[in-house]
């Protein structure tokens, strides 16, 4: 399919390999990405001049990753799905589940910090994900468990680091990256995701 341009600096069509099907976005960036949107679409963004070989090849290499988090995200679909005609009872159900595991991950992670942590609560927010009192009581909110389990943690971890930093310094972005290198990556998925799970 030939290249459609999409703006004055990017170019995109439509590619197929391994049983992938994948939308090809070219751009002025340096490296090669691939992104998961959340109706399951694959995206691969690429450098201009990159050869579609490489990109091929990439793809191939990467699909157990897709796959697996194509099925995923099917999941988490149907279980979204839930929450546009929940009965009360469901909705208990799933509080319930994001409360056990949120505690699970807490105690998990306030050990390998070494702090301590007061009460936990989980709400229903329209805008935080999380918050650490003064005094160490954690509030969650229970939206967080239809997010990847990668980005629960990083919310959890967070919340926990303002026990060591109650600030986001260079300091406590410090602490958070110590436990998950990649906490950026997960960050930036609730930046660009985490909208539709306030719906």
């Amino acid at each position: 399919m030939a290249e459609r341009r999409k703006n004055g600096s990017e170019t995109e069509k439509w590619l197929e390999e391994a049983g992938i099907s994948f939308k090809l976005i070219r751009s002025r960036r340096k490296s090669l990405a691939i992104l998961l949107q959340r109706d399951g679409t694959v995206v691969a963004r690429a450098p201009m001049r990159m050869p579609e070989t490489s990109i091929r090849t990439f793809i191939r290499e990467k699909k157990p990753w897709i796959t697996l988090h194509q099925e995923k995200q099917q999941m988490r679909g149907e279980e979204e799905r839930l929450f546009s005609g929940a009965t009360e009872a469901q909705l208990q159900a799933c509080r319930k589940q994001a409360r056990d595991r949120f505690a699970e991950r807490t105690a998990f992670f306030a050990g390998i910090l070494g702090v301590s942590y007061g009460k936990i609560a989980i709400r229903d927010q329209k805008s935080r994900w999380g918050s650490c009192s003064r005094t160490g009581n954690l509030n969650y909110n229970f939206r967080l468990i239809l997010a990847p389990p990668e980005v629960l943690d990083y919310v959890v971890v967070h919340e926990l680091c303002h026990r060591k930093q109650m600030n986001h310094s260079v300091l406590f972005w410090q602490e958070v990256e110590k436990i998950l290198p990649d906490y950026q990556e997960r960050r930036r998925w609730l930046r660009t995701e985490g909208w539709r799970l306030m719906e």
